[in-house]
């Protein structure tokens, strides 16, 4: 039986709040960068900073596809029951990976490795102690906001993260304006206390979807993933991906330090993050979009796929009207503050990395049908020959062509993504022209 056309209205309501949670994220960076670039020492603070993040990021980066797995799996008490069952197990872990990290033994090692300097490698210390609680308020909002999407709540998605923003801007004014924090202390705290914000509420708004669940125990559907090894084996190659995806950022943080100009290409390197995450957010947004919709037998792939078109052309272009324009310099030094030599060091490494957002689109097309059908495999090995291929063109770029450090990390991210993406066009195109649904995870639309 084939379920009812797709409208692209349906398409945009669904994912607009997504869309809309995704870019007040992207706020995030650039407006905790701009207050970091206003404190005292704005350079070292912000070089901390986003050391700081990077070592955050890649320690929770096991969490970061629980609410892909929500989104796919949690259809029912037992499901539900498992798969936060194994959200705590792996939050609990990755928490306690980040404590063992900012000893001081343990971290002071990792500096010298990185060759940071003195003043960088003690703000980031704290930056990263501050952000302890970090990965496990992410893991919890991400779980909860899967359950949300699934019963077609995306504007609730929407709410918890206006909930997240508000408590980032509180804290993040307060340590700045009142307690005179370090701008990497002011950054990271803003972060903590928006992320466990989020989690409150994502908790509060799920709490009618989980009655639910506990009323019909018994409504799972023959041969659906409810079971804990299951989960397992099912997720693990997702963790392994955003592990492996997330590892780029320490990376370049690591090639940084060894190359020309050091210091401002690691402090430039937040905004120009920033930056394109704005419009990366876009086809970040669109991933469990499409698990959501694409239907049980991917019936409706073709219409997702020219909306996903749609949003390549305007996240491109709006990323191009940022670098190529007047709206350089609204950004750069009039909303980021940095100073008129910085922004044109940033600029040549934030230009080159214009159709980024087109990839972004495209990746997050690919993975959500690959994610569907249950074939996370294909996702891990693309994205183990992106980091690859980023290592290899950085040792190139930075010890052999002696490029400057903040562009030789946007050829590099650039030419990874290329080929991360190319590798997942055969294995999805399969999936695609298979007509059987035994492989498939089966969705429901309305």
């Amino acid at each position: 039986m084939t379920s009812r056309p797709l409208s692209y209205q349906k398409i945009f309501v669904f994912w607009l709040p997504l869309a809309s949670t995704w870019f007040m994220m992207s706020v995030e960076g650039p407006f905790l960068a701009a207050l970091v670039a206003r404190s005292a020492d704005p350079m070292v603070n912000l070089a901390a900073f986003g050391v700081a993040f990077a070592f955050a990021i890649i320690i929770e980066s096991p969490v970061i596809m629980l609410m892909s797995a929500s989104t796919a799996l949690v259809k029912d008490a037992h499901s539900f029951v498992a798969l936060r069952n194994f959200s705590r197990w792996l939050s609990g872990f990755v928490t306690l990976v980040q404590l063992f990290v900012v000893q001081p033994f343990v971290f002071n090692a990792i500096a010298r490795f990185m060759d940071l300097p003195p003043d960088v490698s003690e703000l980031t210390h704290g930056g990263l102690v501050i952000l302890l609680p970090w990965p496990a308020a992410i893991a919890y909002r991400r779980f909860r906001q899967g359950l949300l999407i699934r019963h077609n709540q995306t504007n609730r998605v929407a709410y918890g993260t206006m909930i997240r923003l508000v408590a980032m801007s509180v804290t993040a004014f307060m340590a700045f304006g009142l307690f005179r924090l370090p701008g990497a202390y002011v950054g990271a705290l803003a972060l903590s206390v928006a992320v466990i914000s989020e989690a409150l509420a994502s908790r509060v708004m799920t709490q009618a979807i989980v009655a639910d669940f506990v009323a019909l125990p018994h409504s799972f559907e023959r041969g659906e993933v409810h079971r804990l090894p299951e989960i397992i084996r099912f997720y693990w190659p997702l963790a392994l991906t955003s592990f492996v995806a997330l590892s780029i950022q320490p990376m370049v943080t690591f090639f940084m330090g060894q190359a020309r100009f050091p210091l401002e290409s690691l402090a430039v390197l937040p905004v120009i993050h920033g930056l394109t995450f704005i419009f990366r957010a876009i086809g970040l947004s669109y991933l469990e979009v499409v698990i959501a919709l694409l239907g049980p037998r991917r019936e409706h792939f073709r219409r997702l796929l020219i909306f996903a078109g749609w949003l390549a052309v305007v996240s491109t272009t709006g990323l191009a009207v940022m670098t190529f324009t007047q709206m350089t310099d609204v950004w750069f030094r009039q909303i980021s503050g940095l100073s008129l030599s910085m922004t044109l060091f940033a600029l040549p490494a934030a230009r080159i990395l214009t159709i980024f957002p087109v990839l972004s689109v495209a990746l997050h097309l690919l993975r959500a049908v690959l994610v569907h059908a249950h074939r996370p495999r294909s996702i891990t090995s693309a994205t183990v020959l992106e980091v690859i291929l980023v290592g290899i063109v950085l040792m190139v770029t930075v010890h052999v062509l002696d490029f400057v450090g903040a562009v030789a990390a946007s050829v590099a991210i650039l030419i990874g993504r290329v080929f991360g993406v190319a590798w997942l066009v055969l294995p999805c195109l399969e999936v695609l022209q298979s007509q059987s649904s035994d492989d498939v995870a089966p969705t429901k639309v309305d």
